[in-house]
């Protein structure tokens, strides 16, 4: 199976001295879905900037591919944020999804009929015209997931997709990212939709990767559970 992510001691130092991560290593193959799990502050967001190339690593290294290029990685990686209102700019939703395609040089037509394809494959073409903002929270994030597909990522970088969802709305998300082919990196603090959707997982934390393995087996051991402050 082909390596699509490598990461290599990573490290990363916010400005005001806080190490935000202490040296992290691991791979994930293409098509692979993988869960990163963890308290608060233990560096998960953090994780997904750096991977998505929003932010620079103070040492380490980071392959897509086999490249360190943080263009290419910005160009790769969709990254989906917790709240779907960071990353909604246009008028409307079509609009939003096809913005983009545009940025990336295609014609605003073109752009607008691969919109309508993606949102009709989500089952949210109904949401074409409207205003995003006046969306519900599930309309949001599927507005965002639209959006990220139409920049053709090869790799998925979700961030508590699900955070504050009422239950239709998270079935929805939980069933597009288990259908979905593509490889996926979900940080979550909801490890029943681990459990769901991916086949292995990362646990970090305090900066660290305390524990990595496969799913079900690792959310099977109460120790790793305990010491991570995964169980109530």
């Amino acid at each position: 199976m082909k390596t699509l992510l490598t990461v290599s001691s990573l490290r990363y130092q916010y400005p005001d001295g806080h190490e935000a991560l202490k040296g992290v290593s691991f791979d994930i193959n293409s098509g692979e879905k993988v869960a990163l799990v963890g308290a608060n502050g233990s560096g998960k967001s953090t994780l997904l900037l750096l991977i998505a190339g929003a932010m620079d690593q103070t040492s380490g290294e980071i392959l897509f591919n086999g490249s360190d290029d943080p263009e290419t990685r910005r160009r790769k990686t969709g990254l989906i944020f917790q709240d779907a209102d960071d990353q909604i700019l246009m008028p409307t939703v079509a609009e939003d999804v096809a913005f983009t395609p545009v940025a990336y040089g295609m014609d605003r037509r073109e752009a607008h009929a691969l919109a309508m394809k993606i949102l009709s494959s989500l089952g949210v073409e109904h949401l074409a015209s409207r205003v995003p903002h006046k969306l519900s929270g599930g309309e949001k994030r599927m507005a965002t997931f639209a959006g990220i597909l139409a920049a053709s990522p090869e790799m998925l970088l979700l961030d508590e997709p699900t955070a504050a969802l009422d239950p239709a709305a998270r079935r929805r998300v939980i069933n597009f990212l288990r259908d979905t082919d593509m490889t996926l990196l979900l940080a979550t603090h909801d490890l029943d939709i681990a459990l769901e959707v991916c086949g292995s997982a990362l646990v970090m934390s305090h900066g660290t990767l305390s524990a990595a393995g496969k799913l079900p087996e690792l959310f099977n051991d109460e120790k790793i559970l305990l010491e991570n402050n995964l169980k109530a």
